[in-house]
């Protein structure tokens, strides 16, 4: 079993930030499996879904951001999930707007809910499927611009890239980590370069 958790904020009032995107990625998988977020549990909206021989829940976590490691701990534990298991889509400063890219591990970087899930696991050693949002401007405070809205001339960019996002995601499902962000980040690099 895999558990994807796509990172967000609940509320209509973060519904198309960049700190959402993880939530847009949530809902393109499941809309792709034609599965639907009927059942609430762990305190997060839970769609279940098949991808070749592996059962697949899909989390959107219904606590704000610095909370979601209590979700996804309390998911891993029921499950008895290692981090293996676990694959997490979130936005990301320190990538360029709209780049996708897989990595195992690692810090924070300063998202509050890789940090609380960090904490919670005990153990940073799973996939994320970063997004980037790129810096802030000048003198803007990085947590109003992730709480910001993009821009509607945007709006075919960020589909675009929660395509991209969802794709990532699924090579790691079918192909393991390792494959994945080798086929994936390998791919994305020539095709930007």
């Amino acid at each position: 079993m895999k558990l994807i958790v796509g990172l967000g904020n609940p509320g209509e009032a973060y519904a198309h930030t960049r700190h959402n995107l993880g939530f847009l990625v949530a809902d393109e998988f499941a809309r792709k499996c034609h599965a639907a977020f009927s059942a609430r549990k762990f305190g997060a909206e839970i769609a279940e879904v098949s991808s070749g021989r592996e059962r697949v829940l899909i989390m959107k976590p219904q606590t704000y951001m610095n909370q979601s490691g209590e979700v996804v701990g309390a998911a891993m534990r029921f499950f008895k999930l290692d981090p293996s298991n676990l694959i997490v889509a979130h936005d990301d400063l320190e990538l360029d707007a709209f780049r996708v890219q897989l990595k195992i591990g690692g810090g924070h970087g300063g998202h509050n809910g890789i940090r609380s899930i960090n904490a919670l696991l005990g153990d940073p050693n799973y996939v994320r499927v970063r997004i980037g949002v790129g810096r802030p401007p000048p003198l803007m405070d990085p947590v109003d611009y992730v709480l910001g809205r993009f821009a509607a001339a945007q709006e075919q960019e960020v589909a675009a890239c929660v395509v991209r996002a969802v794709e990532a995601a699924r090579l790691v499902v079918d192909l393991g980590a390792v494959k994945a962000m080798n086929q994936f980040n390998r791919r994305k690099a020539r095709e930007e370069a």
